[in-house]
């Protein structure tokens, strides 16, 4: 078994992340980099697309922002060692997974303490990451069909064949590729949760909407944006204002 610790570091300035890097391995830890972002927008698709690290370094401001913006698009459960040159946001760092606060520049002392410290919560935990693990692979990520009723008939509906899903008079309808929509014994918050996120993204309190039903996409009145979906002729749906941003880093995915 690989017991290498895989590190994703998220660090801006390319001179911060080689010296991070560099420190890394000297450190007497078997480590390997599994990957290295250097702005909010890299490190959410990263996230998104790539099984979750053991450890992640994180530099608080980056170039796009500060990163805490990464937790309201992706819910990372790992261990997270923030690198800062500031101690202002000491506060905001320990209210999400932060196991230390590492001032720059950093230190090889400081840095083996924090190694340190995240090996003996590893530890504490391993037990359960395994359970976790095996888990994982008896059950399916996301749902991958919805079984449907037609007139006296049952049938199957593959999540591939659906276009979007909307919430209407305290129902909710799925509207599919050959242009039936059905109804849904499911609401849209519980659908939100037991989609694929890189297929399927809830656009408003009405539309969860996957990537292929998208025809256009419409600025309005300032930041706002409108959807035109298949199966929607005429009528262009809002993005709520709350949702654009996510939903433009959603279509970037």
């Amino acid at each position: 078994m690989d017991q290498r610790m895989k590190v994703l570091i998220i660090e801006d300035e390319r001179l911060a992340q080689e010296y991070l890097e560099n420190l890394l391995l000297d450190t007497g830890y078997e480590i390997e980099v599994v990957g290295v972002c250097d702005s909010l927008k890299h490190a959410i698709k990263w996230l998104i697309r790539n099984a979750e690290p053991d450890l992640i370094f994180m530099d608080i401001d980056l170039g796009d922002g500060l990163c805490f913006e990464i937790f309201e698009v992706v819910d990372i459960t790992c261990p997270i060692i923030f690198t800062t040159a500031y101690d202002e946001y000491a506060i905001q760092a320990f209210k999400v997974n932060s196991i230390d606060y590492l001032l720059k520049p950093i230190s090889s002392v400081e840095l083996i303490k924090a190694l340190n410290k995240y090996n003996r919560l590893s530890a504490n935990v391993i037990d359960e990451k395994r359970f976790d693990a095996v888990a994982s692979m008896l059950s399916e990520k996301y749902k991958s069909r919805f079984i449907i009723k037609v007139g006296q008939h049952i049938r199957s509906l593959p999540v591939e064949n659906i276009l979007f899903f909307e919430s209407r008079d305290k129902a909710t309808y799925a509207f599919d590729i050959e242009g039936r929509n059905s109804l849904i014994e499911c609401s849209l918050d519980r659908l939100d949760s037991i989609l694929d996120p890189v297929i399927f993204f809830r656009i408003n309190r009405n539309y969860l909407i996957s990537f292929k039903s998208i025809k256009e996409i419409i600025s309005y009145s300032g930041s706002r944006l409108k959807v035109s979906l298949a199966m929607t002729e005429g009528e262009d749906i809002v993005v709520s204002r709350d949702r654009v941003n996510d939903f433009k880093l959603w279509l970037d995915i």
